[in-house]
């Protein structure tokens, strides 16, 4: 269980405390102190600012948990450290809020458990309980509680009379509330005659075992274990309590001075010792750094602590911090799987019940169906009897028609004697008919011969005047095709004229540009010549001058030669000439 939801469990009780009028909201003033309570127990430095900018006061009405919560997570849960508090503390505070609304002890000193063991089954209850809101323990873990009370008190809980309170309970079968569970404790029903000693007893072990982690722990009326020392190598009594992580010895069962404690991890490992130094019932416990040797009181004792020191090693190798949360866990998913096979088999029963009606729905339609086969045979049987009837009817009657029918013969063959002279003189009188028609016949045929000759010929004549009319059409329209194409050869050629008188203007209008162009050309040449023959009179001008200069600006001494020296003056534009001379070139 993570401890955000251990720690939200306890402040949702301190929340629906202050909810006086069960609305789901409660007042800013009244979460300013649980928040301000929180933040001590809880070992958090103080925000005052973002308390007080939280819950300013000029925002209208109480705050219901959805708008605490931000603030909750924000400031307070997600500072929160695991180790830097006191789980009690925290505990005991919220309980404290909740018990002076909702725990109703029995006024006349009758309740089989205290105030202090109230606190500790409504811990186990949180613990135990289901992470839906509101908070409810499953009859399961109702069950396993007062299992677990009962076991430790060395009695035997009654299941059946369990089934039966929770039964009578109008929501016992989805879960029981936790005041509805410390009813139910205080009533005493599974507790009868123990003492509220023995069960102050259970509790607290039960509460030790559970939230404190407590695997194991050496029991009063079974002495202490004896520890042997490191170094004075001495035997000594020692109290000691197991956790997931730690075995833990102290001086007395107080647990007020603590002697030492032995961190366990996966490297450790219990073994079983044989007895010396006087010492029975020996094991020892060998971690990475040392081997602790102990004694138990007899045989069933070191059996159980090795047992339950072998358990701790197991948690510490599966990375598990808690024996209990990850029973708990195992049990809630062994109720999710009994859950789905319950489902699962009310679903196949459900189906098995469809199908024993499919069943049953298929034989009452065979029933109806042999009895409309029974009601078709009866049918069919009196049809047959009817047939019969109709057919004796009809043979009587047959025989009765045939009887007369051999009257009627007789009768019919003294009248085909007469009847065969008179088809006799017939026969003749078809005879000569059949001549006379058959010279009808040769001449009719003659005359269809003659007509069908006609008609032929008719066909014939109509057919050659329509072809002779038909190529009169096409010699029309070749006629008329060749006059268009006259036509338009016509406007093509005056086209074709037209564009190439432009085209001979255009070409004539060209050569003249191409010979004043040439004009132009030859008119330029005529100027680049002469200012060429200018520039090298310049040039040579430019250069005596030069000469002149240089003989001016260094006079001949006595004894000097005379050289041609062409730097200075006007020397330096030479270069600049040639370049232009060039350029112009």
């Amino acid at each position: 269980m993570d401890l955000r939801a251990e720690l939200l469990k306890s402040i949702w009780y301190a929340f629906t405390a202050l909810d006086v009028e069960k609305s789901g909201k409660v007042s800013k003033s009244q979460l300013k102190v649980l928040s301000h309570n929180l933040y001590t127990v809880l070992c958090i430095p103080h925000d005052p600012v973002a308390l007080e900018e939280h819950f300013r006061d000029d925002d209208d009405g109480p705050v219901s948990s959805q708008g605490y919560m931000p603030y909750l997570n924000k400031y307070i849960l997600d500072k929160v450290e695991e180790g830097a508090f006191v789980k009690e503390n925290f505990d005991e505070l919220c309980w404290t809020l909740t018990a002076k609304k909702n725990y109703k002890p029995d006024r006349n000193g009758n309740s089989v458990v205290s105030h202090q063991d109230a606190f500790r089954l409504w811990c186990l209850f949180n613990f135990l309980s289901e992470d839906k809101y509101p908070l409810v323990m499953v009859p399961d873990e109702v069950e396993y509680l007062l299992k677990k009370i009962c076991t430790a008190m060395n009695v035997e809980l009654n299941s059946c009379e369990l089934d039966d309170y929770l039964s009578q309970e109008p929501q016992g079968q989805g879960g029981l509330t936790v005041w509805q569970f410390l009813d139910m404790v205080n009533s005493g029903r599974f507790l009868r005659g123990i003492e509220p000693e023995a069960v102050s007893m259970a509790v607290e072990e039960v509460y030790q075992e559970v939230i404190e982690d407590v695997l194991k722990q050496a029991r009063s009326p079974h002495g202490y274990l004896w520890k042997k020392g490191q170094l004075r190598r001495n035997w000594s009594e020692r109290w000691f309590t197991l956790k997931p992580s730690v075995l833990s010895y102290y001086m007395s069962e107080e647990r007020k001075e603590k002697k030492g404690s032995i961190a366990l991890d996966k490297h450790c490992c219990v073994e079983v010792l044989p007895d010396r130094d006087g010492k029975r019932c020996m094991f020892c416990v060998k971690t990475s750094s040392r081997t602790y040797e102990m004694s138990a009181s007899d045989t069933r004792q070191r059996q159980e602590w090795t047992l339950a020191i072998q358990t701790a090693i197991r948690l510490q190798a599966e990375g598990k911090k808690s024996l209990h949360k990850d029973l708990k866990q195992k049990r809630r998913e062994q109720r999710e799987q009994r859950e789905q096979r319950k489902a699962a088999k009310e679903e196949e029963t459900q189906r098995l019940k469809q199908l024993q009606e499919e069943k049953e729905r298929k034989l009452q339609e065979l029933e109806l169906l042999k009895e409309a086969q029974r009601q078709a045979e009866i049918l069919l049987q009196e049809e047959e009897q009817r047939r019969r009837q109709q057919h004796e009817e009809m043979q009587r009657t047959l025989e009765i028609q045939l009887r007369e029918a051999e009257q009627a013969r007789a009768s019919m063959q003294a009248e085909m004697v007469l009847k065969e002279a008179e088809a006799e003189r017939q026969r003749k009188r078809i005879l000569e008919l059949e001549d006379m028609q058959e010279r009808l016949q040769e001449a009719l045929q003659q005359e269809v011969k003659a007509r069908q000759d006609e008609e032929s010929v008719r066909y014939a004549q109509a057919r050659l005047l329509a072809e002779e009319e038909e190529k009169l059409k096409q010699l029309m329209k070749l006629k008329e095709e060749q006059e268009e194409y006259i036509i338009k050869t016509q406007l093509e050629k005056q086209v074709l004229k037209q564009e190439m008188e432009n085209k001979n203007k255009c070409l004539e209008e060209a050569q003249k540009q191409l010979e004043e162009v040439r004009v132009n050309r030859q008119r330029v040449d005529q100027d680049v010549m002469a200012a060429q023959r200018k520039l090298r009179q310049a040039s040579t001008n430019v250069k005596h001058w030069n000469v002149q200069m240089n003989r001016l600006m260094h006079p001949i001494g006595p004894g000097d030669k005379r050289t041609n020296v062409s730097t200075g003056g006007f020397a330096g534009y030479q270069p600049l000439l040639s370049q232009r001379d060039s350029s112009l070139k």
